[in-house]
């Protein structure tokens, strides 16, 4: 009788170690934290981080990871293979060229918000600059960004030719692999001016914004977002994606200078 009661035993414990198991499974699949990364220009550094804080609080499974750094540069990461969720461009050809591509549906992108360039000093600079036309005179070296790859440095190219003071200030300039970088250069005084956007200007203490570039100066400054295709977590990523475009988003990008685009 002891020997059947001990069978008996052992075939309950095989019948239910799979279900335990599967019980078990299920409860780390539910608790196991998801990371979605997102590659973003890198004039969205502080808006998106205070976005990751008020995302993550109601999604406290999923994580947010941000690669920062210019358009360009960025989109070639994608190209290459770089393990990324969501691009967040500061340029529309960059998001189009992923989409003839085919690493982002069309359907999954969207443009967001816009933004503004102007021109900056340093804070204590004592120099007459009060105008894209005194860079000719007043300025001894001034700093963009590398047009080809950063875009807000492409704007600044374009407003300048389209004013007629590319070719005079060409020989002072010096390039930066991003927007962060330029606006570094002035607030160190390395520099006697440079083009950033609104943004970054607004939120730096250490630079004076002398003017805006026109609206016709340059062609409109977009930023879309887009899904990039075949990544896992498909659903954690749209949430993401879903939330930059809520009321509560835009009032987030409005509160860091920026323009939403979406009503």
């Amino acid at each position: 009788m002891k020997k059947i009661w001990m069978a008996y035993t052992m075939l309950l414990l095989l019948l239910f170690l799979p279900f335990l198991a599967g019980c078990q499974q299920q409860e780390e699949d539910q608790g196991a934290t998801i990371t979605i990364t997102v590659s973003a220009a890198a004039s969205l550094s502080d808006v998106l981080q205070e976005l990751k804080t008020l995302f993550e609080e109601n999604h406290p499974n999923i994580q947010i990871t941000y690669n920062f750094g210019s358009s360009g540069a960025l989109q070639q990461q994608i190209l290459q293979g770089a393990p990324v969720d969501l691009f967040f461009s500061a340029a529309e050809d960059k998001m189009t060229e992923l989409i003839e591509m085919g690493q982002v549906d069309p359907a999954n992108r969207v443009d967001l918000i816009g933004n503004e360039i102007v021109l900056v000093i340093p804070q204590t600079s004592s120099q007459n600059i009060r105008s894209f036309q005194d860079l000719k005179e007043q300025a001894r070296v001034v700093s963009i960004g590398t047009p080809e790859s950063v875009p807000a440095g492409k704007y600044a190219k374009e407003m300048l030719e389209h004013i007629g003071v590319w070719n005079e200030l060409e020989d002072k300039m010096v390039y930066a692999k991003d927007v962060r970088q330029v606006l570094m250069y002035v607030e160190t005084g390395n520099v006697d001016a440079g083009i950033v956007y609104k943004t970054d200007a607004i939120s730096s203490s250490k630079v004076q914004v002398v003017m805006s570039a026109e609206e016709g100066t340059h062609a409109p400054i977009l930023y879309p977002l887009g899904i990039i295709n075949d990544r896992p977590h498909d659903q954690e990523v749209a949430l993401f994606y879903q939330f930059l475009q809520t009321d509560q988003a835009k009032t987030v990008f409005e509160k860091f200078g920026f323009t939403p685009l979406r009503p």
